[in-house]
C-alpha cells in the first residue's frame, strides 16, 4: 500500500491540471489545396474559416492555403458562386468545392420585404450593382435600358441632366398617368432620379405582375422599381474605395443629309422659283430665268435675302443652265444705313455642337462590427453639355447605418443630400431654340463681319457680334428672321438650382414566437429655385429692355410604415405572413413672377426689373393610406403559394370613393425537385403563374367636383369655367395575368425566363361630352377598357467557364400588343367613313379594337407621272341612282342625308386626287414597336474584363416631321439631298414631287413621312484591368482597377438623322437636345 502526503497528491493534481489544459490549447497546422470540380483548377481566395473561431485565412493564387487550429476542429471552406462545404481539418487536405447552381436560391428584394428567388411567382427583372456601374449615367434607371424584359426607357431630349420616360409592359390607359412608382429603400419615391448617386445602388428590381406589385395598391398599377442602396456588409473589413474618371462628350447622332454647299443651295432655289414662273406665271425659259434671277435674292415675298457671292457687274447669280455663275466667287460685301459688311456663309451646326468634358469623383466607405455595419459615400459630377450654356452640376452624399441593439432590436438610418445646379437651353422649332438652327440654308452668316472680314465685337453686349437677320446687315433673312438663338444662349439665362434631402430611420424588434416588428419612417425634401432673363440687345425680347423671371418649388411628404411579420417553419411547411399599415403625403408649393425693363443684364432678380409682367403661386396636396396584408407558403421548397390583399385610400376621390380594395395571388411549382423529374442537363425549372387586381389613381387633383379659374374682369373678380367635377370618378383597376418559368441548365451556364402575361384596364377614364348648352365641355367618368398583352424572353449563357476565363452573352426580347376594348359611349358618337365609331385626338385614332395608338393621317399615293405633284388617296363612296351618296345608320339601314342620327358612307373603293384637302384620312397601323429588348456580351481573363451591351427595337412607326420640313419648298431652310430625287419632265419615275415654290402639298402630313421605327444601338462598351492583388498587397491596397468606357456610341436607324429612341408613341424632332455620347477613362482604388 502506498502512502502519499496530501502535499504530494495536491502538487500531482495540478500538474494534470496544467497538462490537460496544455494538451487542448495545442495548435496543429493544418493545409491542403481548394479546387473547383467543374475543370479542377484551383480556387483562388476561397475563404477558409475554423467552425466557431474567428479564426480563418483565404486559398493563395495556387488555391494553396495553411493555418493553425485546434484538434478536431471544423473548416468551413466557401467561395461566390460556389457551394459552401464544412469538413474535418486535416493535414495536405484536398478540397473540392462544386458549383453553385441554385440560381433560384438568391434572395431578391419584393414589395415590404425580401424573398427567395424561388419561392418568388411574380415577375421580376433584377438589375445588379456591377450592371449599374458600367455605364455612366447621371440617374441609375438610365442603366435598365436593353438590361429589362418589358421595360422601355426614352427621353426626348439629350441634353444633361435629362430624366427618362419608362414604362413597363406598355401604356394602361389613356387619360391617366403610365408612369411605375419608383421606391428607394422601401419608402415611395416623389424625386428626381438625377437626385439618386448611381454608384449608391446596390440593386434594381423591377415589378411588373401584379403579384409583385398589388400591395402598392394605386400607386403600382404601372409597375415598380425598387432602388435599393448599398449597405456595408458584416463580417467584412472596412474598405476605403475612390473612383475617378474623366471623359470627352460628343453629338451621338448625326444631322440629317442636307445640301451643305451654297452654291447648290442657290442652284434648288433657283430652279424651284424658275419652275413657278413657268407653270405658274406661264412665262416661257428666258423669261422664267430672268424672273427668277432678279426674285431670289432681294424680293421678300420669294427671295433668301442674302447673296454670299460675289458676281461680275452685269452678270446674274444663276445661268441659264441651272447652274453657278462660273465666275462667282464665294464672300460678297453688303451696305447698309452707310455701313459695308462682309458676308460669308458659317457653318451653324458646326457652331452649335462641340466637345466637353465630363469628370466625376465618388468615395466610399464601408464598414461593420459584429453588432452594427456603416456605409457612407460622396459624388460630385459635372457634366459639361456639348452646346454653350448647357451643363449639369451634383454633388451628392449618403450615410447609412444600422447597429443591433440587443438581440431583439435593431435600429438604423439612411440618409442623403444632394445639391444640383444645372443650365439648359429651349428646345422645339422656334425662333427662340438653339437647335432649330440645324435646319438653317448653308448661306447665311451667323456673325456679322466688317469690311475686312473679320468679326466685329459689339462694345454694349461685351461680345463678338451675331447677325440676327434683321435688316443689319442684309434687306431680310428668310429663315428665323430676327433671332440668333446662339448669341441668345450666351447672353440669356436658363438656370436652375436646388437642394434635396432624403431621411429614413427604421426599427426592428424582434417578438416571440416568430413575430417581427418593423418601423420605416421617412421625410423627403425637394427645394429648387430657376432663374430665366432674355437680354436686352438682340431679338424679339429687345424693346423690353430686358425680362426676368423667377421661379421657386418646393416639395416635400412623409411616409410612415408598420409592419408585423410572423415566420414559423413546421417541417416542410414554411410559412410567412405580413400585415402592415402605410401613410403617405406629399405638398408641393410654387412661386412664380416675371417683371421686365431692367436696370442692368448683371442684375438677374425680380427686383433688378421695374415692371411687373406675371406674379402667381400654387400649392399642392396628395396623399394616400393603407392597410396591407400578405401570406406566402412553401412546402418542401417545392410549391409555393403567395395571396396578399390591400386596403388603399386615396385624397384624389371623394369621399365616398376614397378607399380602394386590391389583390393578388400566385402559385409556384419547382418541378426540378421532384424525385421523378430525371432530366440531368436541367438543374431548375420553377412554373409560375400570378392574377391580381391594381389601381390607377394617377389622374389629376379634384376631378371630382368643379371648379373655375379666377381671373381679373376690368379689376373685379371673375371666375370662368374649368372643369366639370363628377363625384363618381374612382380608381382606374389594372388587373393582371403572368405565367411563365424559371430556368437553368448545364450546371448553371444557361439560364432565364420566359413569360406570358394579359393586362387589362377597365373603368378606364374617359371623356363625356356634353352639348354646348351645357356651359362645360365635359368631364371625366370610368368608362372604357384597354388591354396589353406580350411575352418576355430573358437569357444568359456562360459559353465558357473556366478557372481563367470566362465568356458570358445575354439577350431578352419583349412583345406587346395594346388594345382598347371599350370606349364610352360620347366617344363613338361619330362614324369615320370606312373606319367606323371612335374620334380622332391629334396624329391617333380611337377605336375599339384598335391600339391606343393607332396613327391617323392621309395616304400618300405617290407622284403624278404628268405633272409631278403629290397624289393622295380619296375614298369612293356607294351612289345611288341619282350619282348621290348613299348613307347607312349603325343598324346598316339605309337613311336619306337628312337623317340626325350617325350615319355613314359605305366605301366601294379608292382613287387618287392632288388636291391635298380632298383626299380621306385613313388608319395607318400602330406606332408602337413588335419587339424590343437588349442583347450584349462579357468576358473576363485573369484581371481583364470586356463587355459590349445593344438596344434594338423592330417594327413601329415614327412620323419623321424633321424629314417632312427638310422636303419641303420654304425660303432660308435647309434642304434635303433626296430633293435631288425629285420629279422632273425626264425623271418621272420616283416617288418625290416636283421642287416647284407654292406647292403647299409637296410635303404635306401623310403616311409618306410615317418611318419604320427599328433601330439598333451600341450603347456600351467596357474595358477593364484589375491589378493582381499580389501587387496591390505589397503597397498596403486591396484592389485596383483602371478602365475605359464609352455610353450611347452609335445608333443605326432607316435614316441618318432620326432617332426612334427619343419616343415610342410615333414621335421625333431634330430640334431638340442631341444624344450625348461619352468615352471616358477612369481609376478605381480600394484600401
Amino acid at each position: 500500500m502506498l502512502n502519499y502526503s496530501v502535499a504530494e497528491l495536491r502538487m500531482t493534481f495540478i500538474a494534470c491540471l496544467f497538462l490537460s489544459i496544455g494538451m487542448a490549447l495545442a495548435q496543429t497546422q493544418v493545409s491542403g489545396t481548394v479546387t473547383s470540380s467543374e475543370d479542377g483548377s484551383p480556387v483562388i481566395g476561397a475563404s477558409i474559416k475554423v467552425v466557431g473561431t474567428n479564426t480563418g485565412t483565404v486559398t493563395n493564387i495556387d488555391g494553396n492555403f495553411s493555418l493553425n487550429v485546434s484538434a478536431n476542429a471544423k473548416l468551413e471552406v466557401s467561395y461566390i458562386g460556389m457551394v459552401t462545404k464544412t469538413v474535418k481539418a486535416a493535414k495536405n487536405m484536398k478540397i473540392v468545392l462544386d458549383p453553385d447552381n441554385h440560381a433560384l436560391d438568391e434572395v431578391m428584394v419584393v414589395a415590404y420585404g425580401t424573398q427567395k428567388k424561388s419561392a418568388f411567382t411574380g415577375s421580376a427583372a433584377i438589375v445588379g450593382a456591377e450592371e449599374i456601374g458600367k455605364v455612366q449615367v447621371t440617374n441609375a434607371v438610365d442603366a435598365l435600358k436593353g438590361k429589362a424584359a418589358g421595360v422601355q426607357i426614352y427621353t426626348g431630349s439629350g441634353k444633361p441632366g435629362a430624366t427618362p420616360t419608362i414604362r413597363i409592359r406598355g401604356f394602361n390607359s389613356i387619360n391617366a398617368g403610365n408612369d411605375p412608382l419608383i421606391v428607394l429603400d422601401g419608402s415611395p419615391y416623389g424625386g428626381s432620379l438625377n437626385d439618386i448617386n448611381p454608384a449608391d445602388v446596390e440593386s434594381m428590381t423591377v415589378l411588373k405582375d401584379a403579384s409583385s406589385t398589388a400591395l402598392y395598391g394605386a400607386r403600382g398599377g404601372n409597375g415598380v422599381i425598387l432602388i435599393t442602396t448599398k449597405s456595408g456588409q458584416k463580417g467584412t473589413k472596412g474598405t476605403l474605395t475612390v473612383d475617378a474618371k474623366w471623359g470627352s462628350n460628343s453629338k451621338a447622332v448625326p444631322e440629317y443629309e442636307t445640301m451643305k454647299s451654297p452654291a447648290k443651295y442657290y442652284e434648288m432655289w433657283y430652279m424651284a422659283l424658275n419652275n413657278y414662273a413657268q407653270n405658274v406665271n406661264h412665262m416661257d425659259a428666258t423669261q422664267a430665268w430672268k424672273w427668277a434671277n432678279d426674285n431670289m435674292i432681294t424680293n421678300p415675298s420669294y427671295g433668301l435675302g442674302y447673296n454670299v457671292y460675289t458676281i461680275p457687274e452685269g452678270q446674274q447669280l444663276i445661268g441659264t443652265n441651272g447652274k453657278l455663275n462660273p465666275n462667282a466667287t464665294l464672300g460678297s460685301y453688303s451696305t447698309m444705313n452707310g455701313t459695308t459688311y462682309y458676308l460669308t456663309p458659317d457653318d451653324w451646326v458646326d457652331e452649335i455642337y462641340n466637345n466637353s468634358l465630363r469628370q466625376e469623383y465618388t468615395v466610399t466607405a464601408t464598414g461593420s462590427s459584429d453588432r452594427g455595419t456603416f456605409y457612407g459615400s460622396a459624388n460630385y459630377l459635372s457634366n459639361d453639355g456639348i452646346t454653350a450654356a448647357s451643363n449639369y452640376r451634383r454633388f451628392t452624399s449618403r450615410l447609412k447605418a444600422d447597429y443591433q441593439v440587443n438581440k431583439w432590436l435593431k435600429v438604423g438610418a439612411n440618409m442623403s443630400y444632394g445639391h444640383f445646379n444645372s443650365n439648359s437651353l429651349s428646345e422645339g422649332g422656334g425662333n427662340g431654340s438653339v437647335f432649330a438652327t440645324v435646319d438653317i440654308a448653308p448661306i447665311y452668316p451667323m456673325y456679322m463681319r466688317d469690311a475686312n472680314g473679320n468679326i466685329i465685337y459689339d462694345q454694349t453686349s461685351r461680345m463678338i457680334a451675331y447677325d440676327y437677320g434683321s435688316g443689319k446687315v442684309a434687306p431680310f433673312r428668310a429663315f428665323m428672321s430676327g433671332a440668333n438663338p446662339i448669341s441668345d444662349a450666351k447672353l440669356n439665362t436658363d438656370n436652375t438650382e436646388g437642394n434635396t434631402f432624403n431621411g429614413t430611420g427604421f426599427a426592428e424588434i424582434q417578438l416571440p414566437y416568430g413575430f417581427k416588428f418593423t418601423s420605416i419612417n421617412n421625410v423627403y425634401l425637394n427645394e429648387s429655385r430657376s432663374t430665366g432673363t432674355t437680354n436686352p440687345y438682340f431679338g424679339q425680347y429687345a424693346a423690353s429692355n430686358g425680362v426676368v423671371n423667377k421661379e421657386h418649388d418646393r416639395t416635400w411628404s412623409y411616409n410612415y410604415q408598420q409592419r408585423i411579420n410572423w415566420h414559423q417553419v413546421y417541417g416542410k411547411h414554411d410559412i410567412e405572413v405580413m400585415l402592415g399599415h402605410e401613410y403617405y403625403r406629399v405638398y408641393g408649393y410654387g412661386l412664380y413672377a416675371s417683371k421686365h425693363n431692367q436696370f442692368s443684364v448683371d442684375n438677374k432678380e425680380l427686383a433688378g426689373a421695374v415692371v411687373l409682367d406675371k406674379g402667381t403661386s400654387s400649392m399642392s396636396e396628395y396623399n394616400t393610406e393603407s392597410w396591407l396584408s400578405r401570406a406566402m407558403y412553401n412546402y418542401d421548397s417545392r410549391y409555393f403559394g403567395s395571396v396578399s390583399v390591400m386596403r388603399q385610400a386615396s385624397s384624389r376621390f371623394a369621399k365616398d370613393n376614397w378607399w380602394g380594395t386590391f389583390w393578388s395571388f400566385g402559385a409556384g411549382w419547382n418541378m426540378h425537385k421532384e424525385s421523378w423529374f430525371k432530366v440531368n442537363w436541367i438543374d431548375e425549372l420553377k412554373l409560375k403563374a400570378s392574377y391580381g387586381e391594381n389601381g390607377n389613381d394617377g389622374i389629376g387633383s379634384y376631378m371630382y367636383t368643379k371648379y373655375f379659374s379666377i381671373v381679373n374682369s376690368n379689376n373685379e373678380v371673375s371666375l370662368t369655367p374649368s372643369s366639370l367635377g363628377n363625384p363618381k370618378i374612382s380608381w382606374e383597376k389594372n388587373g393582371k395575368f403572368n405565367i411563365g418559368a424559371d430556368f437553368s441548365l448545364l450546371k448553371n451556364r444557361i439560364w432565364g425566363s420566359i413569360e406570358y402575361y394579359s393586362n387589362k384596364t377597365s373603368d378606364m377614364l374617359s371623356m363625356v361630352y356634353l352639348p354646348v348648352s351645357f356651359g362645360w365641355s365635359g368631364y371625366y367618368d370610368n368608362i372604357g377598357n384597354m388591354v396589353n398583352r406580350g411575352v418576355e424572353i430573358d437569357l444568359h449563357a456562360d459559353v465558357i467557364r473556366t478557372k481563367d476565363f470566362t465568356w458570358n452573352v445575354y439577350t431578352n426580347l419583349t412583345t406587346n400588343h395594346n388594345e382598347v376594348t371599350k370606349l364610352s359611349d360620347s366617344a363613338k358618337q361619330s362614324w369615320y367613313d370606312g373606319i367606323g365609331l371612335g374620334y380622332a385626338s391629334g396624329s391617333y385614332f380611337y377605336q375599339e379594337g384598335k391600339s391606343r395608338f393607332t396613327y391617323y393621317t392621309k395616304k400618300y399615293a405617290g407622284v403624278d407621272p404628268e405633272t409631278g405633284l403629290s397624289l393622295f388617296y380619296k375614298n369612293v363612296y356607294e351612289k345611288d341612282e341619282n350619282n348621290k351618296d348613299v348613307y347607312y345608320n349603325n343598324a346598316g339601314e339605309k337613311v336619306d342625308e337628312s337623317y340626325t342620327g350617325i350615319k355613314h358612307r359605305n366605301v366601294v373603293g379608292q382613287e387618287t386626287t392632288s388636291t391635298y384637302n380632298d383626299g380621306s384620312y385613313y388608319l395607318c397601323g400602330d406606332v408602337l414597336p413588335d419587339v424590343y429588348g437588349g442583347f450584349g456580351t462579357s468576358v473576363a481573363w485573369k484581371g481583364l474584363d470586356f463587355s459590349v451591351d445593344f438596344q434594338y427595337q423592330i417594327g413601329g412607326q415614327v412620323y419623321d416631321g424633321a424629314y417632312a420640313g427638310l422636303m419641303s419648298c420654304s425660303a432660308g431652310q435647309a434642304i434635303h439631298v433626296d430633293m435631288e430625287k425629285a420629279w422632273t419632265p425626264e425623271n418621272t419615275n420616283t416617288n418625290v414631287p416636283r421642287w416647284q415654290y407654292g406647292d403647299s402639298y409637296m410635303s404635306a402630313g401623310s403616311d409618306r413621312f410615317l418611318t419604320d421605327a427599328s433601330y439598333l444601338s451600341l450603347s456600351n462598351i467596357t474595358l477593364g484591368y484589375t491589378l493582381p492583388a499580389q501587387w496591390m498587397q505589397t503597397v498596403g491596397l486591396q484592389k485596383v482597377r483602371v478602365y475605359m468606357v464609352a455610353d450611347n456610341i452609335w445608333t443605326w436607324s432607316k435614316r441618318q438623322g432620326l432617332d426612334p429612341r427619343q419616343s415610342i408613341t410615333g414621335g421625333s424632332s431634330n430640334s431638340v437636345y442631341r444624344p450625348i455620347r461619352t468615352i471616358s477613362g477612369g481609376i478605381t482604388v480600394t484600401f
